[in-house]
């Protein structure tokens, strides 16, 4: 059972920068993805960013360019560094964390931390 717990949300205005961390409760180096997911009041969850424990990544179009995910495997934690924050990033952000034991899948999911753009 792996533990996510997020941390960095609040209220910035458009333009803004905010960081999100999210840390593992168990090694992750043993967490095969890792990535960050949204939920806008009305609408449903979507992938933001993801990363492998071999450091690929990959991104939702929306947030190319703005946003960057990275991971500190010494630390068991992932981050998303959000630019240019606008409105519509506006949501409750999830951290995932995917893990692979033979031919079993896990998915884990924080808490949620709340993100607020205002215009």
């Amino acid at each position: 059972q792996v533990q996510l717990v997020e941390s960095g949300g609040g209220l910035v205005q458009s333009g803004g920068s905010l960081r999100l961390s999210c840390a593992a409760s168990e090694s992750s180096f043993s967490i095969n993805v890792m990535g960050w997911y949204r939920q806008a009041p009305g609408k449903q969850r979507e992938l933001v960013a993801v990363i492998t424990s071999g450091g690929s990544t990959n991104y939702a179009d929306s947030v190319k360019g703005r946003f960057t995910i990275s991971r500190d495997n010494a630390k068991n934690t992932v981050y998303l560094q959000m630019n240019s924050l606008k409105p519509e990033d506006t949501a409750v952000y999830y951290c995932n964390a995917e893990v692979y034991s033979g031919i079993h899948g896990y998915i884990y999911w924080g808490q949620g931390t709340q993100v607020a753009v205002s215009s």
